[in-house]
């Protein structure tokens, strides 16, 4: 993602595009299991249904549709000097 946040409000808007007759609610909030990144399912009901969506928090502070990739190892090498 690039420099651009993009903030939870806009996020539903966009994806659920809520309003006064049938507003959207927070159903549960948490973090996942091995990033302890946080996620919030949001829901509304419309003419057809209930549509509900879960959105993801990344590092940057963004909100995305998509759970933030796990951090990996990582091997480097360094060299060294010998004097």
């Amino acid at each position: 993602m690039g420099a651009e946040r993009i903030s939870l409000r806009t996020l539903v808007d966009k994806w659920l595009a809520p309003t006064l007759a049938s507003p959207a609610h927070v159903l549960r909030t948490g973090r996942m299991t091995g990033s302890r990144a946080r996620y919030v399912c949001v829901e509304m009901r419309a003419t057809d249904g209930v549509r509900s969506i879960f959105l993801f928090r990344h590092g940057d502070g963004s909100w995305c549709v998509f759970p933030p990739s796990e951090s990996r190892p990582a091997m480097c090498c360094v060299s060294v000097s010998r004097a």
